[in-house]
C-alpha cells in the first residue's frame, strides 16, 4: 500500500476510533435496559422437539465508495443489498433431513429496474436445495444429493455468509474458485457423504459441472485453453468432462464443530475454543478444453489451512485463518477468481475484553503463471457486534493490486488497483 492509499485510509481509523469512543462511553452510561434476547425461529414438529422446522432470514445492506485508486475521481457513495435470503430445514426424523435456500445477491442502482420483472435484474432463485439420509447410527457416514453447498478444497469454501469475521468472503473469490464458472453461485448439482469420527470430520462430493459459466481468458499469455472441456466431446465424440470430485478432511484438536449443516462459522466470539487443521481437493478430469490440440485437460486444486478461534481472558476472542491453495487448470491459464499457481490467504481479528467492537486485517498474495506481477488483496476493518452476528455494523477498507479481472486498465494502458471503503449492515433472525 502506497503514501496516497495510507492517506486515504486515516479518516477511515479516525471515524473508527471516535465510533469506538464513543459506543464504550454510552454503554458505561446509565440507561434503561433493553430486551435484545433472542431465540432462533423453529416450529416444532414433536412433543419432544427432536422433528422441527427451522427458518433462518437474513439481509446485508452495503453502502460503498467509488474506486478510490482513480486518479481524480470524486469520492462518491452507493447502497446495495449484498444479500437477501432465506433458509429453511427441516429434521422430519432422525434419519431425515430436507433443506431449501433462496435468495438474491448484488442488488445495485445500476441493475434495479422499473418493476422488478423486467430487464437483466437479479432475480430470487434457488441456492441450496438437498434431502439427505443417516446411514450409520451415529454420525459416520451421511448421504445426500440435490443443489448443495458441500464444497471441498478450505474451510472458507464453505463459508456461512451469516458470521463473517471479516466483512465478506474476500475478493477475488479464491475460496469460492468455482463460483459461476462451473456452478450456480458456489454451489453444484451433485451427490455428497459427510461424517464425524471422533475429532476428526470429512465432507466428499461428486458433482456436474454446470453449462452456462463465465469463460473468462484474460491475462493469460495468449493460452489456448477454456474452461468448458464439459462441452466439447473428445476426438471420439463422445462427452467428457462431466465430473467434478471435490473434499474437505478437518481434525479438530479442542472443541469439535457441528456438520448438520456445510455453513462454516467465522467466528465463535468466544463461546467455543476452536483449532483445527484442514486439507483438501478440487478435481475435475477433462475440465479444460485445448483449442489448440483439441485435446482435453484436467483442473486438480489442492489446499491446506488452520484456523483458530478461542476466549483468551473469558471475554474476549482471537480468531485467526491461513490457507495456502495450489491451483492447476493448465499452463498459463487463469480464470475468473484463480490461476494456475498459488494463494496465501490470512486473517487475524480480536474481540476487546467487554466490548463489542473486533477489529481485523485480512491478506490475500496470488502468484499466477499467467500474470506478470503477483495480484494481492488487503482488508482491514472493524466489527460494532450490537447483538453478536445477528445484528452487527462492519466497515473496512478493501485494495486489490495487480489485477487485471477486477480494476481493468486505465488510461495509460496499466492494470488499475482498487480501494473502496466499505460500511455493511447485517441482521439475521
Amino acid at each position: 500500500m502506497d503514501t496516497k492509499h495510507l492517506l486515504r485510509l486515516l479518516p477511515l481509523l479516525v471515524f473508527c476510533l471516535s465510533l469506538s469512543l464513543a459506543a464504550l462511553a454510552q454503554e458505561n452510561a446509565e440507561k434503561p435496559e433493553v430486551d435484545h434476547s433472542y431465540k432462533p425461529l423453529t416450529l416444532k414438529l414433536s412433543e419432544d422437539g427432536k422433528k422441527y422446522v427451522r427458518f433462518i432470514v437474513w439481509h446485508q445492506m452495503w453502502l460503498t465508495s467509488n474506486n478510490l485508486s482513480v486518479d481524480g475521481a470524486k469520492t462518491q457513495f452507493t447502497t446495495s443489498i449484498r444479500r437477501s435470503r432465506f433458509l429453511a430445514f427441516a429434521q422430519v426424523s432422525p434419519r431425515f433431513l430436507i433443506l431449501t435456500h433462496f435468495g438474491l445477491n448484488g442488488l445495485t442502482p445500476v441493475n434495479l429496474t422499473s418493476l422488478g420483472n423486467n430487464g437483466d435484474s437479479p432475480q430470487l432463485f434457488l441456492h441450496d436445495a438437498w434431502t439427505e439420509f443417516k446411514v450409520s447410527n451415529d454420525d459416520a457416514l451421511y448421504i445426500g444429493a440435490g443443489l448443495h453447498y458441500w464444497k471441498g478444497l478450505t474451510r472458507l469454501a464453505n463459508q456461512s455468509t451469516l458470521n463473517f469475521m471479516t466483512l465478506d468472503q474476500s475478493r477475488p473469490f479464491v475460496q469460492w474458485h468455482s463460483l459461476a464458472v462451473t456452478d450456480q453461485f458456489a454451489r453444484h448439482l451433485g451427490i455428497y457423504a459427510k461424517g464425524q469420527l471422533g475429532q476428526f470430520d470429512y465432507r466428499l462430493a461428486i458433482n456436474n459441472p454446470g453449462r452456462n459459466g463465465l469463460q473468462n481468458d484474460r491475462g493469460t499469455k495468449g493460452s489456448p485453453l477454456t474452461y468448458d472441456g464439459f462441452s466439447q466431446p473428445d476426438k471420439n465424440g463422445d462427452p467428457t468432462g462431466n465430473t467434478i470430485i471435490e473434499g474437505y478432511f478437518r481434525y479438530n484438536f479442542w472443541d469439535k464443530e457441528s456438520t448438520k449443516l456445510p455453513y462454516q462459522v467465522g467466528s465463535y466470539l468466544g463461546a467455543k475454543k476452536v483449532f483445527g487443521i484442514g486439507a483438501g481437493f478440487f478435481a475435475h478430469p477433462n475440465g479444460m478444453y485445448n483449442n489448440a490440440t483439441g485435446e482435453h485437460e484436467s483442473v486438480t486444486h489442492f489446499a491446506v489451512d488452520a484456523f483458530l478461534d478461542m476466549p483468551l481472558s473469558g471475554n474476549d476472542c482471537l480468531n485467526a485463518y491461513a490457507s495456502f491453495i495450489s491451483f492447476n487448470y493448465g499452463e498459463n491459464y487463469v480464470s475468473r477468481w484463480a490461476g494456475t499457481g498459488t494463494v496465501i490467504y490470512g486473517q487475524v481479528g480480536y474481540k476487546f475484553p467487554n466490548s463489542k467492537f473486533m477489529p481485523y486485517v485480512a491478506l490475500q498474495s496470488a502468484s499466477y503463471d499467467g500474470f506478470n506481477d503477483n495480484p494481492g488483496a488487503l482488508d482491514i476493518g472493524l466489527n460494532y457486534f450490537i447483538l453478536g452476528h445477528n445484528a452487527k455494523l462492519t466497515l473496512e477498507y478493501h485494495t486489490i493490486s495487480n489485477d487485471v479481472r477486477e480494476g481493468g486498465l486505465d488510461a495509460n494502458g496499466n492494470i488499475q488497483d482498487v480501494s473502496q471503503i466499505r460500511l455493511q449492515a447485517h441482521i439475521f433472525l
